[in-house]
């Protein structure tokens, strides 16, 4: 592991605040240029991406989110080839806080007076509701990322400061900003650059410190492309231990690749019977693995796919 890298896993895990944000892009901004990159940051609706390459002549983009989120009392626990397990855990999730809702509900028009319980009672479902998505989205940073998103970064990280100048003329790095508020970052940056969004191969790391199997997601449009498939394939290879999966049947993994058409997410993912594949830990104090195994992995598998660009 880089010196760059121990120092984000040591000193950059919480990159939530707007001050942390642009301490994190500027020191990032800095190695990149001492690497003998250009960076930029790129200004969207509500995100600053950090970009290292061109785009629009780039022939792949390679991707993470650099923020993190808020901790959270359970973890985001996803299950992508298990869409049933993963809406049911979503909705037992929630579940507590209608049952909040009609308690408070229940409470106000049971003992306040009919005239204030009118307007009390779906006051006090709105303010907890509100409570609720505040908390999601702008609470108490959560210390520990090492899996989300921290592993995406070092795994950019590593392969930017690993790839010959002669080949980087092909590649694009993008870091994004605010996944975690709803992918702002990736589709400001959609936005802009249409022809990557339509047509270049996006391959996003998120998550991918915590399991054994690195499993890659392409989108439907990616999924045609059997060349670049083959590419991935070619590519990212099993070793050590790791297995590497290419899923070509049913499959989602919710991150910043959904804004690309032929993007396609990758994650490490343990697994159980009857659940089978899944990621749990994220979003909570819990998230402290990171298996440098998985990085090294997947730096080599993008430096030998750059290397196999025309």
């Amino acid at each position: 592991m880089t010196k760059q890298s121990k120092k984000i896993l040591s000193e950059m895990q919480v990159r939530k605040s707007r001050k942390q944000k642009a301490a994190f892009r500027a020191w990032l901004c800095g190695e990149l240029e001492a690497a003998g990159y250009a960076p930029k940051v790129e200004e969207g609706f509500a995100a600053r991406n950090v970009v290292a390459g061109s785009p629009d002549r780039a022939q792949v983009l390679f991707t993470a989110h650099y923020d993190t989120q808020a901790v959270l009392p359970v973890p985001n626990f996803i299950t992508p080839r298990n869409f049933l397990f993963y809406l049911l855990y979503q909705l037992l999730i929630v579940l507590p806080l209608f049952l909040l809702v009609g308690v408070v509900s229940g409470c106000v028009f049971a003992f306040a007076p009919e005239a204030v319980a009118w307007w009390l009672g779906p006051l006090s479902s709105i303010v907890i509701c509100g409570f609720f998505m505040w908390w999601i989205i702008d609470g108490p940073a959560n210390r520990h990322t090492a899996n989300d998103n921290t592993s995406g970064v070092l795994t950019l990280v590593e392969t930017a400061l690993a790839l010959p100048p002669e080949q980087r003329d092909k590649v694009c790095f993008v870091f994004f900003d605010n996944e975690e508020k709803g992918m702002l970052g990736s589709a400001s940056f959609a936005k802009k650059h249409k022809n990557a969004k339509k047509n270049t191969p996006v391959i996003n790391f998120d998550c991918v410190g915590d399991g054994n199997s690195i499993q890659f997601f392409p989108r439907r449009k990616l999924k045609k492309d059997g060349d670049a498939l083959g590419r991935i394939e070619a590519a990212f290879l099993s070793a050590d231990g790791k297995d590497v999966q290419l899923v070509r049947g049913f499959g989602f993994y919710p991150s910043d690749n959904a804004s690309f058409k032929k993007g396609a997410g990758v994650c490490a993912l343990k697994h159980r019977p009857v659940i089978g594949w899944y990621m749990n830990r994220i979003h909570t104090a819990r998230d402290t693995v990171l298996d440098e195994a998985n990085i090294a992995l997947l730096r080599d598998g993008a430096l030998r796919y750059a290397a196999g660009l025309n």
